[in-house]
């Protein structure tokens, strides 16, 4: 899985491995709530493949977080 993507990614591809919204990586990133870097006078925010799947790692969703379900 690592290698399907490259070691820096951009905000659409965090979406996709994320299965997110690009709009909402980009909120979470403004929002320091995923690892996420600019260059300095960049508007972009670039992602560490690595750290993202940390980032995952540290945040399991557990059975009774669902949210597809129907209320």
């Amino acid at each position: 899985m690592a290698e399907d993507y490259p070691p820096i990614l951009d905000a659409a591809q965090v979406a996709e491995l994320l299965g997110m919204n690009v709009q909402m990586v980009r909120r979470y990133a403004r929002e320091g709530r995923l690892p996420a870097y600019k260059l300095p006078g960049g508007r972009t925010f670039k992602f560490f493949r690595d750290e993202i799947y940390e980032f995952v790692r540290a945040h399991p969703v557990l059975e009774s977080e669902d949210v597809t379900t129907d209320r």
